[in-house]
């Protein structure tokens, strides 16, 4: 632009119609880009007067990597590159950007180095009475937010994952109960408003009980609208009536049940008439990432998405694969007054983050003393009180199965000298003795559901013959859903531990040793043989 850089506050008639456009655009940018990309970057947001950017860690990890088929190499300097590009881009900008990232447990999603916490599911094993550690949670991730320069967490995900086969949620929500993921994503905004950083709850409509990932293709809920209010659409209900919500996102779906036409990214029946009417909701709609092949596949005409998208009825635009085109589509055909209206919006979350006064400083942070916190009663015994032991005998032994990389807990248990510790393949199944005295120690390979989490069938027949003998325990380091794999008679002999974190192992040592009696609740019915 020509014009002078100036401080905020902007003129919004001041500004032409392309650029308004421009300011409804949140851009992909990623941290290990080359000076290159980075320059071409910074010229599109010039050029065309960008709103926002969400960072990603790479190309390879972003969106746009379906099923991992780029290698992704790892930054050590990840955090101090994600500094130095905000300031870069910030720069670029005739308007402030607002900055953006996925950050539902942390910004370790994104970057290295950085302080993890625990997934939605493993919140989800709380108790009421502990969601004031989830509050807790979202102001330590809000802290790591600020101190990075980002203002916007698009997060948390508020859907009711119901179908245990769901390839992309899973893990990351709440739980299978609408009342518990509500109170738990009210605690987690909480949390992340009252030191000033924007939330985005997603995925509207909801995207549970899918078992498609939407990022290969569209899923479809062939659900009544009355079986969706009821069910998926609950929590949003109640979360948007509330002033803590900035902004909804919207998943890439197919709803028949409301529109047996558009996906719900390009439905107005649904982003128009159902959020933004009958709901009432008068925040930021955003759309999830648009280069996501449930929505990019379908149209073959650069920006004809975007068009589509803000056509019926969305402010925002996540990710769009084209942003130039999307930029000139939407000027040549929208009308100023639905521009406006749009960019109203998002100016109010502008104001949101630029006219804040300074917020005061967060008096508790300490990610380590947080996660053990929420280990200790997040913890569940699977059936039954938490009576669990082993009948000790001078063979005690432990087999660590799956994921290999940090054995905290039998190793610690070993150098105790409570068990003799053996990993899978060490000890093969047929060298086992189903006699002894035997605690396993599970780590799923993966987070996702694909291919049973990882484990060979090997691994799990060893498993199941294991802990059907008469004196066996196993603890789960990793997603709850695994237990879908056993056979429901196991209930009493299976302690989850939700996640594989050093300090969740430590928590676990310290349970088997009784050093205290586990709370947590698993957050979502086993059904069995589902996987």
């Amino acid at each position: 632009m020509a014009v002078e850089k100036q401080i905020w506050p902007f003129d919004l008639d001041s500004i032409p119609t392309q650029e308004k456009v421009g300011q409804l655009f949140m851009i992909a940018v990623f941290i290990n880009d080359t000076e290159s990309e980075i320059q071409q970057t910074e010229e599109l947001i010039r050029q065309y007067n960008i709103g926002a950017v969400c960072f990603f860690h790479s190309r390879a990890s972003a969106a746009t990597n379906f099923e991992g088929k780029k290698v992704v190499v790892r930054n050590e300097q990840s955090y101090e590159q994600l500094r130095y590009l905000i300031k870069r881009y910030q720069a670029a900008a005739y308007i402030p950007l607002l900055v953006a990232m996925d950050d539902e447990w942390c910004l370790a999603m994104r970057i290295e180095n950085t302080p993890q916490y625990p997934y939605g599911i493993t919140l989800g094993a709380l108790s009421e009475e502990n969601d004031d550690l989830i509050h807790l949670l979202g102001q330590h991730i809000a802290k790591d937010c600020l101190e990075a320069g980002i203002h916007w967490n698009l997060a948390p995900v508020a859907d009711i994952n119901i179908n245990p086969k769901n390839p992309v949620i899973g893990y990351r929500s709440f739980g299978e109960d609408k009342e518990q993921v509500l109170a738990k994503v009210n605690a987690y905004i909480s949390g992340m408003q009252s030191l000033g950083v924007l939330n985005a709850i997603k995925h509207f409509p909801g995207h549970g009980d899918t078992d498609m990932d939407s990022h290969l293709d569209l899923p479809v809920i062939g659900k009544t609208k009355k079986q969706l209010d009821e069910s998926e659409l609950y929590p949003f209900q109640k979360l948007i009536t509330s002033a803590q919500v900035n902004a909804v996102m919207v998943a890439h779906l197919l709803l028949p049940g409301i529109d047996d036409n558009n996906p719900t990214t390009t439905s107005r029946k649904i982003v128009t008439h159902l959020l933004r009417e009958e709901l009432d909701f008068k925040g930021v709609i955003i759309s999830d990432a648009l280069n996501m092949h449930a929505v990019s596949k379908k149209y073959d005409e650069k920006g004809r998405l975007d068009w589509e998208a803000f056509n019926a009825g969305m402010d925002m635009f996540c990710f769009p694969e084209f942003p130039e085109e999307g930029i000139l589509k939407i000027t040549e055909k929208a009308s100023e007054a639905a521009v406006n209206e749009r960019l109203r919006r998002v100016w109010e979350l502008k104001k949101t983050v630029f006219d804040k006064p300074k917020e005061e400083a967060f008096p508790f942070y300490n990610p380590e003393a947080l996660n053990r916190k929420i280990a200790r009663k997040s913890l569940t015994v699977i059936g039954g009180r938490d009576e669990q032991s082993l009948e000790k005998s001078n063979d005690n032994i432990i087999i660590s199965v799956g994921k290999l990389d940090n054995l905290y807990f039998p190793e610690n248990l070993a150098q105790e000298g409570n068990f003799e510790h053996f990993q899978f393949g060490q000890k093969v199944a047929e060298e086992w003795d189903s006699e002894q005295s035997t605690l396993l120690a599970l780590y799923p390979r993966f987070v996702k559901p694909k291919n049973q989490f990882g484990f060979t069938k090997e691994e799990i027949e060893f498993v199941n013959r294991a802990i059907a003998s008469k004196n066996c325990l196993l603890y789960l380091f990793g997603n709850p859903y695994v237990l879908n794999l056993f056979p429901e008679s196991y209930q009493g002999k299976i302690v989850v531990v939700y996640q594989d974190f050093t300090t969740f192992q430590s928590v676990a040592a310290e349970h088997f040793n009784g050093g205290f009696i586990a709370e947590g609740k698993l957050p979502f019915t086993l059904k069995r043989n589902r996987l």
